[in-house]
């Protein structure tokens, strides 16, 4: 899918012109995708880049562009199960068009500071608008955690904590795009001349640089302090397997000593049966004996703290 935009107004507004300056194509198909390698003259494995989700972000300059990969957090869908996919934006500068491409279909700029003025403004916007996307998701993150570490504690049911690990998980992926962009935004500013930025966007730029570092910082401390809750909560199950196993032993212990003394007289007393005489005392010693060793085992557990 192709779409034209033009800039008016400090907006992008969607036209039907191919003389607009800048040209979104979604997931674009194998025609769509020779017309960008041959006509444009983008390089096909850097086209094939910008739509392959493990990509890392980079910069490049070709003889007619700058080719630009950038990482943006992907729509979240519920049948992603928890998990925070990222996906790759490919922007194209030319001296007088913009082409970017998608795998899906989403705003290619959108919220506040929507004002822009010049190719050059659009395509520091869609960087930014991929650091403003990672904080939100990375706010979605801390809350759905929260909510499943109140589940956990509740009860520790596998489930809440599969979920658990496919978000820290989700966050490792989430730092090496906030990472891998920081790194472009770095070259970015090296080449902002060649780039022909003017000092407006330079600043831009500063300011862009400072956002994803604090996305980058605020990440990171997401993720250890969800590594950590998993390594607790990985503590507590093993601890509460212990104290489960501990009072299995000792009910076994219980058990097996009364045992042992029933079958140590069963083999040399007479049987308690009526018609032996002795069989009230044998079977009261036996049984007191039985009591006693079982009293006496608790103390020894209270006292040894087991």
């Amino acid at each position: 899918m192709l779409r034209f935009y033009q800039i008016a107004d400090g907006k992008l507004i969607e036209t039907l012109s191919e003389e607009a300056p800048v040209w979104v194509f979604i997931a674009p198909d194998s025609t769509e995708r020779a017309g960008m390698v041959h006509e444009l003259g983008i390089d096909e494995h850097t086209l094939n880049s910008a739509l392959d989700p493990n990509e890392l972000a980079r910069l490049e300059f070709e003889d007619t562009h700058a080719a630009l990969i950038i990482k943006r957090p992907k729509k979240y869908q519920s049948e992603d199960n928890f998990l925070f996919k990222v996906t790759s934006i490919g922007l194209f500068l030319f001296s007088n068009r913009l082409v970017c491409v998608m795998a899906d279909d989403v705003p290619l700029i959108e919220g506040r500071k929507t004002t822009v003025h010049s190719l050059h403004g659009v395509l520091l916007r869609a960087i930014s608008i991929s650091t403003q996307h990672f904080e939100e998701h990375l706010r979605i993150i801390s809350m759905i955690s929260d909510d499943l570490e109140n589940k956990i504690s509740r009860s520790m049911e596998n489930r809440n904590l599969l979920h658990m690990f496919t978000i820290e998980k989700s966050l490792v992926y989430y730092l090496n795009a906030i990472s891998s962009n920081g790194r472009v935004i770095d070259k970015l500013k090296a080449y902002s001349a060649k780039l022909g930025f003017t000092e407006d966007h330079f600043e831009y730029l500063e300011d862009i640089v400072i956002e994803n570092a604090q996305c980058h910082e605020q990440a990171k401390v997401y993720s250890q302090v969800l590594s950590g809750l998993m390594d607790a909560r990985a503590s507590i199950v093993r601890n509460n397997l212990n104290v489960i196993m501990k009072t299995l032993t000792l009910v076994t212990i219980g058990i097996m000593v009364p045992n042992l003394i029933v079958s140590i007289f069963s083999m040399n007393v007479a049987l308690p049966v009526p018609d032996s005489p002795l069989w009230p005392f044998w079977f009261i010693f036996i049984m007191t004996l039985c009591a006693v060793s079982v009293i006496a085992l608790f103390f020894i557990q209270r006292a040894k703290h087991w």
